[in-house]
Formats: structure tokens, sequence, C-alpha cells
């Protein structure tokens, strides 16, 4: 799979989007306009290890649901990640059996690293 997971409204997936140039060698996939498949999701956990490195504490609806105050699980990083997009850490660059989660510095470099640039 060669994919990209981002949300099109977000100025940080679209500015690592267009300074890497993913769009010319990567599938766009906006997870707002077309939800996770529970397949996709699986072979994302298998390369990044866990549900919980996928998963966004920044997201807007993390505090207010009050899960900041519970145990998470894996089996609930996983259905709350496939029931609310924006618990997905993006953006996502899977690239065969490569990953890249998430948009801190030390990451994109890694991924800029993998694409040779």
């Amino acid at each position: 799979m060669q994919k990209v997971f981002y949300l099109a409204s977000c100025s940080t997936c679209q500015r690592i989007i267009k300074d890497l140039q993913l769009d010319t060698k990567f599938d766009l996939h906006d997870i707002k306009a077309n939800k996770i498949s529970g397949d996709e999701l699986e072979q994302m956990k298998n390369l990044a290890g866990s549900y919980e490195t996928l998963f966004s504490r920044r997201s807007m609806k993390y505090r207010p649901m009050g899960l900041h105050l519970k145990q998470l699980s894996e089996d609930d990083y996983k259905n709350l990640i496939l029931e609310e997009y924006t618990f997905l850490k993006r953006p996502v660059v899977v690239d065969g059996d490569f990953i890249s989660v998430g948009n801190a510095p030390k990451d994109i470099e890694k991924l800029a690293q993998h694409l040779g640039q």
C-alpha cells in the first residue's frame, strides 16, 4: 500500500504533502470524506506497532469525551479511531512496509529520508 491518510482541511497536512510532493507518489485518502476501513487501520497498526501510536490525544474531542480520565485499551484506541476520524494522528504515510505517523519534525525528517529527499 502506498497511501497518505490526511485531513484535507488541515493546513499542516497540506504543507507536508506539498513540501514532500506526496501527491505525485501516493494515493491520497482524506479521512473525513472517506472513513478508514478496519483493514486499513489494521495494516497501519501492524506497521506502527500499536493503535495507541496512531491515536491523537490532540483531537478536539479527547477532553470533552473525558478520555483523559480513562485508562484506554488497544481495543478502545482502535474503536475510537474507527468511529471518529479526528482521533487518527496525521498525516499517516504508508509506503509498503514503512510507516510515518504524525507531523513532529523528527517524523517528517524520517519520512523525507525514506523518500530520498
